[in-house]
C-alpha cells in the first residue's frame, strides 16, 4: 500500500494484563448480557497466531450480549484477540487500513477520528473490536446508506480449522469471505482486517429531533427522511398501548461541516460508573414506564450540533451499564422487518411485546437496507427493533412468541444479540442457513471452530 503511515497507539479502555503468549485465566465467562454463564478461561497474547492454533473460538470485548463467544462444553480453552491491537498500515490518501483484529473501534475513534478519518459504519457501543465487527457483520443509523461494516472490507487474514493462514477477499476465496463476514467466527480466527476509512468534514454531528405521536407516524418519518439524512434511528416507547403504541422521537444526522462544528475535538470523558449489580427487579414494569415517559415528554432542541457520543454511542456514557438489569442479567432482542409487511408489521410485533412481561427502557428501531453479501448478515431492507429484556421465568416465552411474529413476517433475528433462539426458528428464519453451513463443512470438516452459540442453533 503506498504512502502507507504506520500507528502504533494504547486503546483508551483499561488495559488487559499483559501475559506471555499461552498463558491463561481460569475461571467463568458470559456476554454482555451475563447469560448464560460457562465455566471457561481465555489465553491472551499480543501474538494472535501463537495462541490460535489449538483453540475453538476467539473473543474480543466480550460485548456479544448472549452465547456468540463463549465456548461449548467440553471446550473451555479461547483466544482473547485485544492484546493484538496495532494498526499495521495506513493510507492518508486513500483511507486504506489494514489492523489487526483486536483493535478497537474505540482506539479508532482516539486515533483516527482527530486526522479527518473515521469507520464508514459504526455499531452503537466503541468498545467493540475489528474482528467483532467482521463476525457480526456490524451496522448502524446508516445502513439504509452504507450497508454493514463488510461491504467496506477489503480483505481478510485467518486462521482455518486446519491450521493454515488464509487471506480471502470478495475475489480471493470468496466462498470463505462471504461466510466469515457475519459468520459470528466459526470459519475460522480472524486476525487481520483490511477496509477503507471515511474522510469526515469535522468530528461533530449535525442533528435533529422530531417527536411522534405512534408507530405508525415514526415509521412514516422514519422512511420519508432516508432520502435526504444519511444517518436515522430512534427510540419508541414499547409499553404503550392502544393509540400512542410505539410513540417515540426519531433522530436523524450528518457530520457536521467544518463551519458548523466547534473548534475543539469531541474528547471521550470517563464513563459514569455502575460499581455494582443492581437487585432484581429494579427495572420492572413501573420503573421503565416511568423513565419512558420522561424520555418521551423531555424537552429537546430540534436541531443542534452534537458530541458523536451522544448520537453514536449513548450507552457508553455509563460504564458496565449491564449492571442495571440484576443479577439474572438480561438479553436483548434484534429483529429486522422486512419492508413488504408495510407499518403493520412493526404494530404486529409491538403488540406480542406489551402484550408479554418485558419491561425494556431500550427500544432502538433503525431504517434498513439493502441486504449485504455475508451469509449470515442480519438486515434486509425493512425496519430494525431491539429492545433490551431484565431475564424472568417468562423471558423465553415472551422470546419464543417474538420468533413466532417475525417468522411470520418474514424477518430475521441479529444472531450478535441472541441468546433464547431455538434452533427451528433460527432455520424457519433463514434461508441462506443450509449455503452457510455447507460452505462451513467444506473449510472445517471436523467442526473444530464452534461457539456455544453453533451448537445451540446448528448442532455443531
Amino acid at each position: 500500500m503506498g504512502n502507507a503511515s504506520h500507528l502504533r497507539v494504547a486503546a483508551s479502555n483499561p488495559a488487559p494484563e499483559r501475559v506471555p503468549a499461552g498463558a491463561e485465566r481460569a475461571g467463568s465467562l458470559t456476554g454482555w448480557g451475563r447469560v448464560p454463564v460457562v465455566s471457561g478461561y481465555e489465553r491472551r497474547s499480543e501474538d494472535l497466531e501463537a495462541i490460535t492454533r489449538d483453540v475453538p473460538l476467539t473473543r474480543g470485548l466480550g460485548r456479544a450480549y448472549g452465547d456468540a463467544a463463549l465456548p461449548a462444553a467440553p471446550d473451555r480453552c479461547i483466544a482473547n484477540s485485544t492484546l493484538a491491537d496495532r494498526i499495521l498500515r495506513f493510507d492518508p490518501g486513500t483511507g486504506d487500513i489494514v489492523a489487526e483484529a483486536g483493535v478497537s473501534l474505540d482506539l479508532l475513534y482516539r486515533t483516527l477520528l482527530p486526522r479527518g478519518w473515521f469507520t464508514p459504519v459504526t455499531p452503537g457501543t466503541r468498545f467493540v473490536t475489528l474482528g467483532g465487527m467482521v463476525a457480526s457483520d456490524v451496522h448502524g443509523k446508516n445502513h439504509h446508506v452504507d450497508g454493514c461494516f463488510g461491504r467496506h472490507v477489503t480483505g481478510l487474514r485467518l486462521r482455518v480449522a486446519d491450521g493454515r493462514i488464509v487471506t480471502c477477499s470478495p475475489t480471493e476465496h470468496p466462498d470463505l469471505f462471504r461466510a466469515t463476514v457475519g459468520g459470528m467466527g466459526l470459519t475460522g480466527h480472524i486476525l487481520e482486517v483490511a477496509f477503507r476509512l471515511t474522510r469526515v468534514p469535522s468530528p461533530w454531528i449535525f442533528q435533529e429531533t422530531q417527536r411522534l405521536p405512534d408507530i405508525d407516524a415514526f415509521i412514516e418519518a422514519l422512511k420519508a427522511c432516508a432520502a435526504t439524512w444519511p444517518m436515522t434511528m430512534g427510540w419508541i416507547d414499547c409499553l404503550s398501548k392502544g393509540r400512542a403504541m410505539g410513540r417515540g422521537v426519531l433522530f436523524r444526522g450528518r457530520w457536521a461541516t467544518a463551519g458548523e462544528a466547534p473548534q475543539a475535538f469531541p474528547a471521550l470523558g470517563a464513563p459514569i460508573p455502575v460499581p455494582f449489580t443492581f437487585p432484581h427487579g429494579v427495572l420492572g414494569r413501573s420503573t421503565v414506564r416511568l423513565f419512558n415517559e420522561v424520555y418521551y415528554r423531555v424537552p429537546r432542541p430540534r436541531a443542534a450540533v452534537v458530541h458523536p457520543k451522544s448520537f453514536f454511542y449513548p450507552l457508553d456514557v455509563a460504564g458496565h451499564w449491564h449492571r442495571l438489569y440484576g443479577p439474572r442479567g438480561f438479553t436483548q432482542y434484534q429483529c429486522v422487518l422486512p419492508a413488504s409487511g408495510g407499518h403493520g408489521a412493526a404494530r404486529r410485533f409491538l403488540e406480542v411485546v406489551t402484550r408479554g412481561s418485558g419491561a425494556s427502557f431500550l427500544c432502538v428501531i433503525k431504517d434498513c437496507g439493502a441486504e449485504g453479501d455475508g451469509l449470515l448478515s442480519f438486515p434486509k431492507p425493512g425496519i430494525s427493533i431491539a429492545l433490551d429484556l431484565a431475564m424472568r421465568d417468562d423471558t423465553q416465552a415472551l422470546v419464543d412468541q417474538m420468533n413466532e411474529r417475525v417468522i411470520a413476517e418474514g424477518g430475521r433475528i441479529y444472531l450478535a444479540k441472541d441468546a433464547l433462539t431455538r434452533p427451528e426458528h433460527f432455520r424457519a428464519m433463514e434461508s441462506r442457513l443450509d449455503t452457510f453451513l455447507d460452505i462451513r463443512r467444506t473449510w472445517d470438516p471436523q467442526g473444530r471452530i464452534r461457539s456455544a452459540q453453533s451448537v445451540r442453533l446448528f448442532g455443531w
